[in-house]
């Protein structure tokens, strides 16, 4: 390996990228777009639930167990409607998610102890918003028919407090307000920087192959492994710089605390990125046409890393067999790394595993490629 004649290669790459400004400009823009459209549009929350009810009590009593729903952060009321087709029109025009139905006879039930039903409509064609709203409205139930029951209790013993059997007081960690947008982010960073490296390699060697310049690369005494050294660098200092900008703007764009080293986020990254670039390089290796290599690049690494990286679905609960294939996508080792980092402030010790695998990843791509070139070369 002779450092002049990688330096050599690494420059002429340079001043591809500096003649071709937009490309540059697309390699650092297009992470930056991707972040802010999927950071905004990929939310798991469900906040401002829109409500419509039917109080056909009218009584004190209903309008108590209304105002829990109204007050609450989850649900939005959008209308107070007086009939079963005022409520179809305002579910059918999606005016309303979810339609509470208080019968005539509430009070009456309630202060007599009785089992009191409270219809809830909801609208199913959004199954996972549905089950999430279903949720909220039972906790909410649950709560007023809590106090209600205690209050009874109270009442009947005379008692000026009650204490319950069971005080169950949950604390969730490392995400306590349970914020999506606190573990999309990070895992949005691996997926987007192992598509954006991936593509930005995988039009190198291609270009030089449709351009007839590997033929005189071929007549230079620069050996295989300079070569792809030298065309990774330049595209390794672009992946830092995105990696760079994506962390600045989840912590200043996107509020997401990192509670670990951002040290310790750039040596993932690094490592990562070698394995990426080489990726791209490899498939351009292969393919020696720009638009087939653009075109595998994306489908190898975009539909793999988000779906079985452990960023939008869970891997433990996928079958076995797919199980199996998510230990061959890398982005999986660093989404898990960057949540560790950025939600559990979680150092090397607790990450060695993912380190080790990213970097045999790393190892593994680039000697492909260095075999793969001089296969081509001959």
């Amino acid at each position: 390996m002779n450092a002049r004649r990688t330096w050599a290669v690494a420059r002429k790459e340079v001043l591809h990228i500096v003649r071709d400004p937009r490309s540059l400009a697309m390699a650092v823009a297009i992470p930056m777009l991707l972040l802010v459209l999927f950071g905004y549009a990929l939310t798991l929350d469900v906040d401002r639930v829109p409500l419509v009810i039917w109080d056909q009590s009218q009584t004190q009593a209903s309008r108590d167990f209304v105002s829990r729903f109204s007050a609450s952060r989850y649900f939005a009321v959008q209308d107070d409607v007086r009939n079963y087709r005022e409520v179809e029109r305002a579910v059918d025009s999606g005016r309303a998610l979810v339609a509470l139905i208080v019968p005539g006879d509430f009070a009456s039930r309630v202060a007599s102890g009785h089992a009191t039903p409270v219809q809830l409509i909801v609208d199913g064609s959004d199954s996972n918003t549905a089950t999430i709203a279903m949720g909220y409205a039972d906790a909410v139930a649950q709560t007023y028919s809590q106090e209600i029951a205690l209050s009874a209790v109270q009442r009947g013993a005379g008692a000026t407090e009650l204490t319950v059997p069971l005080d169950v007081r949950p604390r969730v960690w490392f995400n306590a307000d349970m914020e999506s947008r606190n573990y999309i982010i990070p895992g949005l960073i691996a997926v987007i920087m192992m598509v954006i490296a991936a593509l930005l390699t995988s039009l190198t060697v291609a270009r030089e192959w449709e351009r007839g310049t590997m033929e005189q690369l071929i007549s230079t005494p620069v050996k295989g492994p300079e070569l792809i050294l030298g065309k990774l660098l330049p595209y390794f200092a672009i992946g830092l710089l995105d990696v760079l900008l994506a962390v600045l703007m989840a912590e200043f764009l996107f509020q997401v605390p990192m509670r670990g080293s951002p040290a310790l986020v750039f040596s993932f990254a690094a490592v990562f990125l070698a394995g990426a670039l080489s990726l791209g390089l490899l498939i351009s290796i292969v393919t020696k046409s720009q638009l087939l290599a653009s075109q595998l690049a994306m489908v190898l690494t975009f539909l793999p890393s988000f779906l079985l990286s452990d960023f939008m679905y869970a891997v433990s609960n996928m079958p076995a067999p797919i199980q199996a294939v998510t230990y061959a996508v890398p982005a999986r080792y660093f989404v898990g790394a960057l949540k560790g980092i950025y939600l559990k402030g979680i150092g090397l010790e607790a990450l060695a595993l993912e380190a080790v695998l990213l970097t045999a990843f790393g190892l593994v791509v680039v000697t492909v490629a260095t075999v793969k070139f001089k296969k081509a070369l001959v």
